[in-house]
């Protein structure tokens, strides 16, 4: 009983510690905590292959805790083993038990849900908005699949949580692609935030979800130290067997383990403080008393993997006409119109080549968004992951690659990354490199109508352009490509930045602006043509309409600037300069919903206080079908001859 009674000393002192440190934070989630007390520490002070002193050490085994609230329990493991936190460069320690009681401090380094990006390196990820954990587990896993590793990662996810679709996303993903290295365990404790779980949550209803979907699963008492050691090891043995199944384990747990003061309805998010949480402590000396805890062995964890990933190779990238030459493209260059979305599939080919550490994932539109271009390669179908129609899943697995070392292109339509809106807000959270592309953005799509329209995407990208990240970047650039030159650099600019960006593509054929000798960066603006009256700032599609109204406005003798504006965040100090070169007037230009690049130029003038006159254009009825472009443009009243219009307007002049 050795084993047994130390396992259960150590989860009796843990839990102790998730109650004090939420008492003396005045909030969080003890209770989850207590139930996951053996699961803990089995796992770190026994079974994972991990050094405290480097947490994130590459070969390391890796615990996601996608059951978030649950943290104190982690925490209290880390005070007591005395792992390293901290930012590099401003200073690791080890942490302390008195760490503890800074628990969700604005200057803590110990925060209300896990996320590394504040200093603690245990976790890959920040999670805590339930159901995207197992799928950055997934795409850990990928990633140490690719350079080799056979480090597992075990991920911790909540019975009230499974409800979550993107859970059997993960699944699928994980059985889809033979990531027998991530172990899934359900914390089945039976109660969620306001009432108990679902009977479709139930062990016993999990168990057979998961074996429908593929797995082999091990149903345990997960307070049974013996069990779950012995499950974790048959995880451990099915990694190099070829003809098992992924398993995963269905935990039965005590919400409020310990304390039974502690136990039932209306206690989730409630720390125990005053004589409740005397009562608490003395309940779970009782408890240890009961299951005879008597710490009598030593724990230890167990040595990492000798295996290294080898370094990344970046090698210099073709230009756009040197990879149009290599991938059979010159025709197609020759006729003049080549979309843009067809020069980023151009991109990411050549960028997969050059750079080891590119990964491409794409949501079954690879053909559409020419994301193919890298599948297609025999050289590179190993880092592509098809991840089918399940865009929440494709976004988390993509900040796991990310915190894998990798740098993942995600793409997909435009339209679709709506429904993952919530997954890449928590992978800006964790800091992941990410980089998405968003095809067939914007109305010129025509036929498919607004089902298939991205149109409300730049608005809430944009907003993310005035925030900065962790590392003091924009937390995302927003970029908006006119032609195929400026799509291909745009596309390799992303890569070489550390940290999220987002390209918007198109369906149709442009004409193209640009040539090999143009640079363009992040941040970046182009003037294409230099006035006196009138400043047009326009990205996309609707610089090719600018440039048609810049003709007709030139026959009624006004003389306007045209920018394209094709990154969010841009220079506003140049673009306001230019618009004082035009006496202040300024006409915005864009095929979305409004808060864009109008808002982001009005945001601008307002700062500055300056006499600046800002018309905005953007779409401003929902759009619908129509046969070409040019249909659809004139319906939402973003034609040239709109343009024009609203030109006069601005300038209070009539047509001649």
């Amino acid at each position: 009983m050795s084993f047994d009674s130390t396992i259960h000393a150590k989860a009796v002192e843990l839990t102790k510690l998730s109650y004090q440190m939420t008492a003396a934070a005045g909030s969080g989630h003890p209770t989850s905590a207590a139930s996951l007390a053996h699961l803990t520490t089995v796992l770190m002070y026994q079974h994972m292959r991990w050094e405290p002193t480097n947490p994130g050490h590459v070969s390391s085994d890796r615990l996601v805790l996608s059951e978030g609230h649950a943290v104190p329990i982690i925490y209290a493991a880390c005070a007591d083993l005395g792992v390293t936190i901290g930012k590099a460069g401003d200073g690791m320690r080890s942490m302390q038990l008195q760490d503890i009681e800074t628990l969700r401090d604005i200057d803590s380094l110990i925060d209300g849900h896990p996320n590394p990006a504040v200093g603690f390196n245990f976790f890959d990820a920040a999670t805590g908005s339930l159901g995207q954990g197992l799928s950055v587990a997934a795409g850990i896993a990928a990633g140490a699949k690719l350079d080799g590793l056979d480090k597992r990662v075990f991920c911790v996810i909540g019975d009230g949580e499974s409800r979550e679709g993107q859970i059997w996303e993960a699944v699928d993903f994980i059985i889809d692609f033979g990531l027998k290295g991530v172990c899934p365990i359900f914390n089945c404790n039976e109660y969620g935030q306001s009432d108990t779980v679902s009977a479709q949550q139930s062990g016993d209803v999990l168990k057979a979800k998961l074996e429908a979907a593929g797995m082999d699963v091990l149903q345990i008492d997960g307070h049974n130290p013996t069990q779950i050691q012995n499950a974790l090891s048959s995880h451990a043995q099915t990694m190099y067997d070829p003809q098992a199944k992924p398993v995963a384990i269905v935990a039965v747990c005590v919400k409020g383990w310990g304390s039974p003061s502690q136990q039932g309805d209306g206690h989730h998010g409630k720390p125990a403080d005053g004589g409740g949480l005397d009562q608490a402590l003395t309940e779970l000396e009782q408890t240890g008393r009961q299951v005879g805890a008597t710490a009598d062995m030593r724990l230890t964890t167990s040595a990492i993997s000798e295996k290294k990933p080898a370094a990344a190779n970046r090698n210099p990238v073709m230009s756009f006409s040197e990879a149009a030459t290599a991938f059979g493209m010159t025709d197609q260059v020759i006729k003049g119109n080549f979309a843009t979305r067809r020069a980023y599939g151009l991109a990411l080919h050549a960028l997969g080549q050059a750079f080891d550490d590119v990964v491409a994932l794409d949501a079954d539109v690879k053909n559409s968004t020419f994301a193919e271009d890298f599948y297609k390669d025999d050289q590179l179908r190993d880092r592509f992951f098809e991840s089918r129609i399940a865009e929440q899943n494709m976004i988390s697995v993509a900040a796991g690659l990310s915190a894998a070392g990798k740098t993942p292109f995600i793409s997909t339509f435009a339209k679709f990354l709506t429904r993952a809106y919530d997954q890449i807000e928590m992978a800006v959270n964790s800091g992941a490199n990410i980089n998405i592309c968003g095809s067939h953005a914007g109305i010129t799509l025509a036929a498919d109508g607004p089902s298939q329209m991205g149109l409300p995407d730049v608005a809430w990208f944009r907003s993310w352009t005035t925030v900065a990240n962790h590392s003091g970047y924009p937390a995302f650039y927003v970029l908006q490509p006119s032609d195929a030159h400026q799509a291909y650099a745009l596309t390799v600019a992303m890569a070489q930045h550390e940290g999220a960006s987002y390209i918007r593509t198109l369906r149709p054929d442009v004409e193209f602006l640009y040539g090999n000798e143009h640079e363009f960066h992040l941040g970046g603006h182009e003037v294409l043509t230099a006035g006196r009256d009138l400043l047009i700032c326009a990205s996309g599609y609707m610089v090719h309409e600018a440039n048609r109204a810049l003709e007709m406005l030139d026959g009624q003798g006004i003389d306007a600037t045209l920018v394209d504006l094709y990154s969010l965040p841009f220079d506003q100090e140049a673009i306001l300069d230019l618009a004082n070169q035009n006496n202040g007037m300024i006409l915005t230009i864009e095929d979305n919903y409004g808060g864009g690049i109008g808002s982001a130029i009005a945001d601008a003038v307002s700062a500055d206080g300056g006499g600046f006159n800002v018309r905005q254009m953007c779409v401003r009825r929902i759009p619908k079908s129509g046969k070409t472009p040019d249909d659809v443009l004139a319906y939402c009243g973003l034609s040239a001859e709109h343009i024009v219009a609203q030109a006069m307007s601005l300038l209070q002049l009539t047509t001649a």
